[in-house]
């Protein structure tokens, strides 16, 4: 073989082996830049800070006379009170607010009524949030801290519309937090999601007696209606009168 092609093989042997070293150290680099990619989003990932709550607004303390869970009075009152609501309900806020307090001063405290409040989540039946039975669940691990009645107004407080976030588990969680409850107690009850069969079952009692809109009313287990319309919300003259009627017997 001539000098001048053994020569030029020689070339280009070298150039081969130049353009594999080049490939190689490429490749290495291209590895240590996707592994400090990888490195940087895991670090910013793990110290990002926790999807936002937002504010909780705080509530006005109320008397909630011999409370125990979701009961108030006393148990040998000769009136029972039965209340079903869902806490994602604008009517079940109003009740709560204005005509709740009122039968408190004066029927709850006074010895004449015990009062039970029934979960009737039926608002996120066909939503897959849920927010209805999540909050129906969270408030009674409240209730397990004797917190019952304040979760329920700070829940009802907070609430901004059906199914739009105003009752995720880290606004319920949240919640919690603001009533000072011991939150790995909550925690634990809340994500083990203890309470379930119990907010299944008040749902399906509901169903039994033929609840389809919340609040509904019971006075010694019969339906408060208004005189006024057949699908208008009870007031509390309404329920007041089937009271005194009971008393009266």
């Amino acid at each position: 073989m001539p000098k001048e092609q053994r020569t030029s093989k020689r070339e280009q042997m070298r150039e081969k082996r130049a353009r594999e070293a080049q490939r190689s150290r490429l490749m290495i680099i291209a590895g240590i830049v996707v592994l400090a990619v990888l490195v940087v989003g895991f670090v910013i990932t793990k110290s990002a800070p926790p999807t936002p709550t937002g504010e909780v607004a705080a509530v006005t303390p109320r008397s909630y006379p011999q409370a125990d869970m979701n009961t108030m009075g006393d148990p040998s009152a000769p009136v029972k009170v039965d209340v079903w609501e869902d806490l994602q309900c604008p009517a079940c806020l109003r009740f709560s607010e204005n005509i709740e307090p009122l039968l408190v001063e004066n029927y709850i405290k006074t010895g004449k009524v015990y009062y039970t409040f029934h979960h009737f989540p039926f608002l996120d039946n066909n939503s897959a949030s849920k927010e209805s039975d999540q909050a129906a669940s969270a408030s009674m691990c409240a209730g397990e801290q004797g917190q019952f009645w304040q979760y329920k107004e700070i829940a009802f407080f907070n609430w901004n519309g059906e199914n739009q976030g105003a009752y995720s588990d880290s606004r319920l969680t949240a919640f919690a937090e603001a009533l000072g409850l011991n939150m790995e107690q909550f925690s634990a009850c809340f994500q083990s999601n203890k309470y379930k069969a119990q907010v299944d079952q008040s749902y399906n009692d509901g169903v039994a007696l033929g609840i389809a809109s919340t609040p509904t009313t019971f006075v010694n287990g019969l339906l408060v209606t208004n005189p006024n319309g057949p699908n208008l919300v009870p007031t509390y003259e309404n329920i007041a009168d089937m009271i005194e009627a009971a008393l009266s017997q």
